[in-house]
């Protein structure tokens, strides 16, 4: 088992990385948990493969156990869900002092860390990633939120699990659709701070090598978020660098209202279109958008922006989260391995995504 320890003023936790560690998870939860109550949210994809287990070995070490089973998708990532979570807990008389497990994706963490970080003021929970996307980046760091019509994680806050288990194994049973989705987030790791995950990546000749190295893969990306995030904990300096991508990715992903691509994939159409805008401008050093052009379509990844109205897209990073005092920051490579925060004026953005 590989580990890695995020530490931080106010709370410490473990990253916990093992190949077929959900057949252990009782046990694992046990140390760390003397409670008896657990309430386990996941959503009906992951429920038809790794539920019963999951309950079985925590049943096993004396827990006792509820779950709640939402829709799959980012449609659910809402304030309505959320108040179906909590009419859920308050059914089954949760208190302060009981545990709640997040067994999931990317949507199901951030809901159910939300949920954990408000009701009754707070509750303890564990996060289980089971797609690439959430083990390698939304489970680690404490950024838990739903999304509003208006746009995407516009309710959260930072609020940290008390430990992350991540199972290489449940990576065997993704469509080939959502690992490369969580693919997207690994080439950003690269492309950010360390080249040799893209290099290593690009060499690979097929999923099952990938899969083959997956542990030293996620060990390379959760590392550079423990460290970003224990310098940077509350967004407002380095870890701002985590988004590159992001802020063009969600406007694609809320203009198609979550319908057309996903989180990966608009990810990707923005760490693409901003790079080739920013090499045209000099600020990017030439040949990296190429680079990034050959592993996105290596894993099968969309480079281009759709057919899209662009003044709609610009009225949607106006509403952005990150956008402040008639300005944003955007993030750019300088070169493959290295990125710079470019605070830019709002009514300015068109010139890097038009």
């Amino acid at each position: 088992m590989s580990t890695i320890n995020i530490n931080l003023k106010h709370t410490k936790y473990t990253i916990h990385i093992e190949k077929g560690l959900l057949d252990s998870i009782g046990e694992n939860v046990y140390r760390i948990y003397k409670g008896k109550k657990i309430v386990l949210v996941t959503d009906k994809n992951v429920e038809k493969f790794y539920l019963e287990k999951v309950l079985k070995s925590l049943r096993d070490n004396k827990f006792e156990v509820e779950y709640i089973s939402i829709k799959p998708g980012e449609q659910s990532k809402t304030l309505n869900t959320l108040e179906e979570v909590y009419k859920k807990f308050c059914e089954y008389e949760l208190k302060r002092g009981d545990l709640i497990i997040s067994l999931g994706g990317g949507v199901v963490g951030d809901l159910t860390g939300f949920a954990a970080a408000t009701y009754l003021r707070g509750i303890k929970y564990i996060q289980i990633p089971t797609s690439l996307l959430a083990q390698v980046d939304s489970s680690i760091g404490g950024k838990v939120a739903v999304d509003l019509p208006y746009g995407k994680n516009l309710v959260g806050s930072f609020y940290h699990p008390q430990a992350v288990f991540i199972d290489t194994k449940v990576l065997n049973t993704l469509e080939e659709k959502f690992f490369n989705d969580g693919m997207a987030e690994v080439i950003k790791y690269g492309l950010i701070r360390d080249k040799t995950i893209v290099d290593s990546i690009s060499n690979y000749s097929n999923k099952e090598e990938v899969l083959d190295n997956i542990e030293e893969i996620i060990y390379k990306c959760c590392s550079i978020k423990k460290s970003v995030v224990e310098n940077d904990e509350k967004d407002i300096g380095e870890r701002m660098i985590l988004n590159f991508g992001h802020t063009l990715g969600h406007c694609v992903e809320k203009y198609f209202n979550y319908e057309a691509y996903t989180h990966g994939e608009a990810v990707a159409i923005g760490m693409a279109h901003i790079t080739k805008r920013s090499e045209n401008m000099g600020i990017t050093e030439k040949g990296t958008f190429d680079y990034i052009k050959q592993v996105l379509q290596k894993y099968k990844l969309p480079l281009e922006m759709p057919n899209i109205d662009y003044n709609e897209l610009c009225k949607i990073i106006r509403r952005d989260k990150k956008a402040e005092e008639g300005s944003i920051n955007l993030i750019m490579l300088t070169k493959v391995g290295e990125s710079r925060i470019i605070n830019t004026d709002i009514d300015d953005i068109e010139k890097y995504i038009i």
